[in-house]
């Protein structure tokens, strides 16, 4: 039986996304709900460092005490050149939400939207960074592994694909917003889809070289 690892995210999305990018890896993937593990009040107290590796390393040695799992974190966001690079780190609650799950994303962008009101095209360059942290064991040195994708945010959302800005965010690379590209378009320039491929190929290799 291959070993499990555990990824520190209930955010439905990157469920989606990180079990994608991470198929074919001599690994089972797990994600706390497959675990029994129900919210507690302490995750609140989560991802409040000021970085993305931060974040990151809060979730990993949160869950990783929890299960004894081997286990993966990540934080990202979307940083605007002309706003400072925010929202950043906050980019979760960069609308200040209060409100049902659902309703998250649309704040987040029409929060967006209005910083940037009227802005003129190089003012709306942009690029989402995503940070993966690794531990084998809570008290671990972590491994990081950092992905990032440039682009621009466009003046209204385009496509209903994917989550969080991606419907504002248009890649450099595709041509096209993230909201409009197939899953395997976006996983495969994406901030998320870098960071997790890193982690994944080291992984791999790790398995390798013990496996010698």
């Amino acid at each position: 039986m291959n070993p499990r690892l555990l990824v520190a995210t209930r955010n439905k999305g990157k469920q989606r996304e990180i079990a994608t990018i991470l198929t074919g890896l001599e690994l089972t993937v797990v994600f706390p709900d497959d675990l029994g593990l129900r919210e507690r009040a302490e995750e609140a107290g989560l991802e409040t460092a000021g970085s993305y590796e931060g974040n990151a390393r809060q979730k990993a040695e949160y869950f990783a005490a929890l299960t004894g799992l081997e286990t993966v974190a990540d934080d990202s966001g979307i940083e605007v050149f002309s706003l400072g690079g925010h929202p950043g780190v906050r980019s979760r609650h960069f609308a200040m939400y209060e409100g049902p799950p659902d309703g998250l994303d649309a704040a987040n962008n029409a929060e967006l939207l209005r910083r940037l009101a009227g802005a003129a095209p190089e003012r709306r360059r942009a690029r989402y960074r995503c940070v993966a942290l690794y531990l084998t064991g809570p008290h671990a040195v972590p491994r990081v592994f950092e992905g990032s994708c440039a682009g621009q945010i466009l003046e209204a959302p385009r496509g209903a694909g994917g989550f969080g800005y991606d419907p504002l965010f248009r890649s450099d690379e595709l041509g096209k917003s993230f909201g409009e590209a197939s899953a395997e378009e976006k996983h495969a320039v994406s901030h998320r889809g870098r960071a997790f491929r890193a982690c994944a190929e080291w992984l791999a290799q790790q398995r390798t070289r013990d496996a010698d």
